[in-house]
């Protein structure tokens, strides 16, 4: 029996199958996955140019989404231009080092967002709960710290999963049942035994998410009490719809990627090609929908949004109206 070692070298590519059972649907399965990429890049392009132009809206809680969008933005650079090439040319192969930068990218971000949504959690709960302080506790200053930090831990959290995993040895026929880099379907490629990088990984994710969702679901409990003490029936609603928003992408984040994961870790008895159609929307839904959220819930951000177009020649909503 030949070495392992042998046959493991970076200069050897991966192959990435795409969806596995539905190859002669490839071209059209990739259309949704086009149109969802072209309207997160315009929705999250929109948002951060309206926040970035207009004065109004250079507060941390506009700061947040801007991160928020910029998340999205590489979620899905990261991932959809590879997947359409896969599907549309049938162009597999990726290389080993592009297919691990692709991974760290994915979870990487997965970590960052979580943290900028934990960040926007509190943000509310200070405004909301402490208005007085808020201008004293969330400078500008403040909300890139936080910006930074999250960044921070997300990369220090992923490098040492990416040594692990690039130290392996991959031996096999390297064809990757998925239409990106998937941790789990890369790490079933491996001759050695991955109990070292599936343990750390669990460990990771369960402490990440685990504590931010346990801190994001007590800041809104705390809200909702402050709240629903407010004298003001106008009041309450106009902090209910604010909060709204947050709520919504965070429910769409968290139970997605609880979704995508448990249907990678556990035999469920679903089919691969669900598995793998799963783990494809969640990286490309959510940022579609997470600048449509913000649009209709937010009015700041729909007429932050609208003064932004009012400087494009030929508009003038203004004037419309």
């Amino acid at each position: 029996m030949s070495d392992p070692s042998q046959h493991n070298s970076s200069s050897l590519p991966f192959l990435l199958m795409g969806i596995p059972g539905l190859e002669d649907a490839h071209a059209w399965l990739s259309i949704p996955f086009c149109f969802t990429y072209i309207v997160a890049l315009l929705g999250n392009s929109v948002v951060l140019l309206a926040v970035r132009l207009d004065r109004t809206l250079h507060e941390p809680m506009y700061y947040f989404i801007s991160m928020l969008a910029v998340v999205d933005l590489v979620f899905t650079t990261a991932v959809v231009p590879k997947m359409l090439a896969v599907l549309w040319l049938g162009s597999r192969e990726i290389a080993f080092e592009a297919c691990f930068t692709q991974m760290f990218f994915i979870h990487t971000f997965t970590a960052v967002e979580s943290g900028v949504l934990l960040a926007m959690s509190l943000d509310r709960y200070v405004a909301i709960c402490n208005p007085l302080r808020y201008a004293s506790i969330l400078t500008h200053w403040r909300a890139a710290q936080i910006g930074l930090l999250c960044l921070a831990r997300g990369a220090a959290a992923m490098t040492p999963l990416m040594c692990l995993l690039t130290s392996m040895p991959y031996c096999r026929d390297r064809a990757i049942p998925h239409s990106y880099c998937e941790h789990m379907a890369v790490v079933e490629l491996a001759c050695a035994d991955p109990s070292v990088s599936d343990l750390y990984s669990v460990v990771v994710a369960t402490l990440l998410v685990g504590t931010d969702s346990v801190l994001i679901t007590l800041s809104y409990g705390l809200i909702l009490r402050s709240v629903l003490s407010l004298p003001s029936r106008a009041a309450r609603l106009k902090s209910l719809s604010t909060c709204s928003s947050h709520v919504c992408v965070m429910l769409l984040f968290y139970t997605g990627g609880l979704l995508s994961m448990y249907l990678q870790m556990f035999f469920l008895g679903l089919a691969p090609r669900a598995q793998v159609l799963v783990a494809d929307f969640y990286l490309t839904v959510p940022p579609m929908l997470n600048p449509l959220i913000y649009g209709m819930k937010m009015k700041q951000i729909r007429d932050g949004i609208a003064r932004l177009l009012e400087r494009l020649p030929g508009l003038r909503f203004s004037d419309a109206h």
